[in-house]
């Protein structure tokens, strides 16, 4: 049951982000981010895409320095 709800608030902070990308009344990425982390930890393709996003964000970091 724990991990069925654990899902669920990823999918909806998921949706929730998403709908915050495309309002401009709150920001999304602040929802996103940890409804793929919760949602990485069961399936493989939040997983890669939280990956994904740590490379970018370590590529960019090395290019400010």
């Amino acid at each position: 049951m724990k991990e069925i709800l654990r899902t669920a608030a990823g999918f909806i902070l998921v949706v929730v982000g998403i709908a915050g990308l495309i309002l401009p009344v709150m920001p999304g990425w602040i929802f996103l981010i940890p409804g793929l982390v919760i949602l990485g930890e069961r399936f493989k393709w939040a997983k890669r895409l939280v990956e994904w996003a740590k490379h970018k964000a370590a590529l960019a970091k090395e290019k400010i320095k």
